[in-house]
C-alpha cells in the first residue's frame, strides 16, 4: 500500500497553491498545454502542476511518470529531482516534511519548496496574457520591446510593441533575484536593485560557466542610484551553470538570472541593446491596455515637457527654471548651481531653437513619490551652437505638477 496521505509536495505545496478539490483538475487542459510546446518554460511550469495535481488525486504512479518525463526532457531540473525523491521514498515510508529524502543542507529543501511555489502561481494566474502592469511605458522608434521584471512573483514579463503604440504581451519566464532579496544599496549585499535600466548587447568575451548561455549588462548604478549614493557594479541578465536548469528564487548575487533555453529565447531581443528593462516589486496589474487615469498622466507629463521646451526657447529663466524640482541634480551640482549657469547665459536672451524627438517615457517602480525617466533626441540651434545629442530627464510629481529632478546626455 501506498502511503500519501503526508506526502510533503501535497502538505506544504498543494495544500496552500491548489486550493480546489482534485476533482475540479482539468487534466485535458494541462496535457494539451504542455504537449503544444514540449521544451518551453511554460511547458516544463505544465508538466511540474500536472505532476503535483496527480499527487493530489492519489495518483503517484502517474505522478512518477510525470516527473520521470520532466526530468527526461529537461535532466537538471533539480526541483523535479526532489519531487520524485519524494514519490519514491513515499512507497516504503510515510513522508512527514518537503523533501523528506537525504539532503544535507535543509535550506536546500526551503528554496526548492519556494521555487515550486512561485512557478505554480504563475502557472494557475489566469489571463496573464491580457493584463498590462500599471507603468507608463512609451517606446521610442529604436526599441521594439520592454522587459518588466516583478521580483514579488520571480517573473520576467516581456511586451512588444505595436503600430499603435501600445504593449502586447507576448511571453513570461521565471527568474532568480539576489539571495538578500531587493533593494541594492551596497557593493556585495546581494540585493537586486529596483528602478529603471537598459540592457545592453550580450557580452562577447568568454564568461564563466556560471553565466550559461550568455550576460546581458544593465546600466547599474544609473543617475538615480549614484544620487542616492548606492554603489556596486555587475547586474545583468544572465542564464545559469550547464549543470542547473534553474536557481531558486533568491540564489543570486543580485543579477536577475533565468535559465539557459529562456535567456536564449531572448538573445534576438536583448541584443539589439538600449531593451527597457523595468526591475519593481508588487507590479499591479491592469486588465486593460491602459487605464483613463495612465492616459490623463502620461498627457500631462507630455504638457509639461513641451512646455519646458517652449520656455527654454522663449528664454525666459523664471520661467523655464519653475519646469525645475528644487531637488533637481546634475552632473556638475544642484538646483542653485544649474539655476545661475542657465540665468547667466539666457540673460542676453539669445535667439534659440530647440526640437525634441523620439521621447520614451518609463515609469519609475517602487519610488517614494511618482517618478518617469524620459529619454529623448535634443536639437538644439543658436547663433554660435548647434548641438544634436541623446539626453535623459527623471521627472516627478510634486505638488500637483511635473517637475524635473535631472537631466543630463545619455
Amino acid at each position: 500500500m501506498v502511503r500519501i496521505k503526508h506526502l510533503s509536495v501535497v502538505i506544504l505545496l498543494l495544500g496552500s497553491v491548489l486550493p480546489w478539490n482534485a476533482t475540479a483538475v482539468n487534466q485535458e487542459g494541462i496535457a494539451s498545454r504542455f504537449l503544444a510546446q514540449k521544451y518551453s518554460t511554460n511547458i516544463i511550469e505544465s508538466m511540474l502542476a500536472k505532476t503535483l495535481f496527480e499527487i493530489k488525486q492519489g495518483k503517484t504512479g502517474d505522478a512518477l511518470n510525470t516527473v520521470n518525463q520532466l526530468i527526461q526532457n529537461t535532466p537538471n531540473f533539480k526541483l523535479a529531482y526532489l519531487i520524485r525523491g519524494d514519490l519514491l521514498a513515499s512507497r516504503a515510508r510515510m513522508l512527514s516534511a518537503f523533501g523528506d529524502t537525504s539532503v544535507r543542507d535543509p535550506r536546500q529543501i526551503e528554496d526548492l519548496k519556494e521555487e515550486a511555489e512561485k512557478r505554480l502561481e504563475s502557472y494557475l494566474e489566469k489571463n496573464k496574457d491580457h493584463l498590462q502592469p500599471n507603468l507608463l511605458i512609451q517606446l521610442d522608434s529604436s526599441q521594439r520591446y520592454a522587459v518588466v521584471v516583478d521580483t514579488s512573483k520571480s517573473r520576467l514579463f516581456l511586451y512588444a510593441k505595436q503600430e499603435d503604440g501600445q504593449l502586447k504581451y507576448i511571453a513570461d519566464y521565471y527568474v532568480t533575484i539576489g539571495k538578500n532579496g531587493i533593494d541594492k544599496k551596497l557593493q556585495g549585499d546581494k540585493r537586486t536593485p529596483l528602478g529603471v535600466y537598459f540592457a545592453s548587447s550580450k557580452l562577447s568575451g568568454p564568461l564563466p560557466d556560471m553565466y550559461g548561455e550568455g550576460a546581458y549588462p544593465l546600466n547599474y548604478p544609473n543617475e538615480i542610484d549614484v544620487n542616492e549614493k548606492r554603489n556596486g557594479s555587475g547586474i545583468w541578465l544572465h542564464g545559469t551553470p550547464t549543470d542547473t536548469y534553474s536557481r531558486p528564487p533568491r540564489a543570486s548575487d543580485g543579477c536577475v538570472v533565468l535559465s539557459n533555453p529562456d535567456i536564449k529565447s531572448l538573445h534576438p531581443i536583448l541584443n539589439r541593446g538600449n531593451t527597457p528593462v523595468i526591475i519593481a516589486n508588487g507590479v499591479e496589474w491592469l486588465a486593460e491596455a491602459s487605464s483613463e487615469v495612465q492616459v490623463a498622466q502620461k498627457q500631462a507629463l507630455k504638457t509639461s515637457i513641451e512646455a519646458w521646451r517652449k520656455d527654454w526657447e522663449s528664454q525666459d529663466s523664471e520661467a523655464y527654471l519653475a519646469h525645475y524640482s528644487s531637488h533637481f541634480f546634475y552632473s556638475d551640482g544642484d538646483f542653485n548651481q544649474w539655476a545661475n549657469y542657465k540665468r547667466l547665459i539666457q540673460a542676453k536672451k539669445p535667439r534659440v531653437s530647440v526640437g525634441i524627438e523620439n521621447v520614451s517615457i518609463f515609469s519609475y517602480p517602487n519610488a517614494q513619490q511618482p517618478m518617469v525617466v524620459v529619454n529623448f533626441e535634443q536639437d538644439f540651434k543658436s547663433a554660435s551652437l548647434q548641438n544634436r545629442m541623446k539626453k535623459r530627464q527623471y521627472w516627478v510629481y510634486e505638488n500637483n505638477q511635473w517637475k524635473i529632478i535631472y537631466e543630463g546626455a545619455v
